[in-house]
């Protein structure tokens, strides 16, 4: 499956952006869908996932209350609305097909989407 994520860009701290991400290819419905990011000289983070099917979310404790990740699954399309922003957000964010934890604890994915830079300015 290919993804294309778009909508980064620079916002003040508090504003608000969202971020898209469709998928092309071959048909996921049944896998779950989510968001990372990576920070200069940091290690790429977890964010949120979606269940495709069901819908169930789950967030970082990082973003919970301040990040909603949600899809409409007739365009392809996962989401991920960011309130609240602080320039500690500032990262280039990720989207990525069939996120799940290894037996070591790293994410495995199916494939990623090409990253969106999102800057918030203090």
């Amino acid at each position: 499956v290919q993804l294309q994520a778009s909508g980064g860009g620079l916002v003040q701290a508090g504003g608000s952006l969202t971020l898209s991400c469709t998928a092309s290819g071959r048909t996921f419905s049944s896998y779950t869908m989510g968001w990372f990011r990576q920070a200069p000289g940091k290690e790429r983070e977890f964010l949120a996932t979606i269940a495709w099917s069901s819908g169930a979310t789950y967030y970082a404790d990082s973003v919970k209350g301040r990040f909603t990740i949600y899809r409409d699954n007739a365009k392809n399309t996962v989401y991920l609305q960011m309130n609240n922003l602080k320039p500690e957000d500032t990262a280039v964010y990720y989207c990525a097909a069939n996120p799940r934890r290894s037996g070591q604890g790293s994410w495995l994915v199916n494939s990623w989407g090409q990253g969106t830079q999102v800057t918030v300015s203090s």
